[in-house]
């Protein structure tokens, strides 16, 4: 470890690819360690820029989540990164959005809170009480952070000493001080249901009754997009610049629709991967498929099956073979993905 203000340690690597090839690209926990090092690198890898590009360099990984003693511990699948965070004496925890880093937490279906476990940034978010969360996103225009949210008509009454209080959608801006804004979209509600949406050019999209719905994060409102016709339980996901479906019906079938192709609403069926039963009963035991649930997801630019069924949660490839398996005690697979930053919001002392 080299001392306060000496140069810093680089084996004859030149100070740039040190810094913009090598440190950008660890992960939160390892460049922390590393600003350890001196004060030059301590100083290089705190600017806006570099931290930027850090985020950018992550990768996004899928949470999942598992009881831990008596704390819930927030884990990525993926057997090479730990732990992302920790919550202690939680129950009832839904972790229903991120962006950026960022996560959004409620308790009880009612206490919503932010968070970042990268810098461990925390804030409670009073003004949501009564509120439904749809998903989050960055507002282009304003690079404000903001939710989109839904007010039901069995709560209103809650809200009935503030007037113009209407059922419907709101955008909330974190960080404001400001209530949220309704922005009508009454037939938003059957969102609700659906646990997670994915953010992909310029929009959160939703599967819902044989179309995807999609709220504009510039315009703020509403529109609908042509779903590939599918049988049985539906899902989407994003991986590497396209726009995915997975179905399963037995087997998993993979739809995706191409960047250029998105306007024209263009879908073309990709995968059909047949799960390996008999491998997963010799290796896991008692297994059927109707007991059973399977989606397809990114993991590092590849698409992936992941499967669940008890406290087992497996990857399958594509091409129908068992990658592998991960098994805790109250798991559960989340629809958030988490791509981590250590960028300070300064929102978070504001809240």
């Amino acid at each position: 470890m080299a001392t306060a203000g000496a140069p810093p340690l680089h084996c004859g690597i030149p100070e740039e690819v040190a810094i913009w090839e090598i440190l950008v690209r660890l992960a939160p926990k390892a460049l922390l360690r590393c600003r350890a090092v001196c004060r030059a690198w301590r100083r290089a890898t705190s600017t806006r820029d570099f931290l930027l590009a850090h985020h950018a360099h992550q990768p996004s990984l899928a949470l999942i989540y598992g009881e831990d003693g008596n704390s819930v511990l927030i884990m990525p699948f993926n057997h090479r990164a730990g732990p992302v965070a920790r919550l202690y004496s939680v129950d009832d925890a839904l972790f229903q959005a991120s962006c950026d880093g960022l996560l959004v937490i409620c308790v009880h279906g009612k206490h919503f809170s932010i968070r970042n476990p990268a810098t461990r940034q925390y804030a409670n978010l009073s003004l949501l009480h009564g509120f439904k969360l749809l998903g989050m996103y960055q507002h282009s225009h304003t690079g404000e952070y903001r939710l989109l949210l839904y007010l039901s008509v069995a709560v209103k009454w809650m809200y009935s000493a503030l007037p113009q209080v209407q059922e419907g959608s709101y955008v909330f801006t974190i960080g404001s001080g400001q209530p949220p804004r309704h922005i009508g979209c009454s037939d938003a509600e059957e969102l609700i249901c659906i646990p997670g949406s994915v953010c992909f050019h310029g929009g959160l999209h939703w599967y819902t009754n044989h179309v995807i719905k999609i709220f504009d994060t510039t315009a703020e409102s509403f529109r609908q997009m042509r779903s590939p016709f599918v049988r049985g339980h539906a899902r989407l996901f994003e991986v590497d610049s396209m726009l995915g479906m997975s179905t399963f019906n037995g087997d998993v079938d993979i739809w995706v629709v191409q960047e250029q192709d998105y306007k024209d609403e263009v879908w073309a069926l990709k995968y059909r991967v047949e799960l390996p039963v008999a491998e997963i009963r010799v290796q896991f035991g008692m297994f059927e498929i109707k007991y059973c649930r399977a989606r397809a997801e990114s993991c590092e630019g590849d698409v992936l099956v992941l499967l669940e069924f008890d406290d087992w949660l497996l990857q399958v490839d594509i091409n129908g073979r068992l990658v592998a398996g991960f098994h805790r005690r109250g798991l559960i697979r989340t629809q958030v993905r988490l791509k981590q930053t250590l960028l300070l919001h300064t929102f978070f002392p504001t809240l």
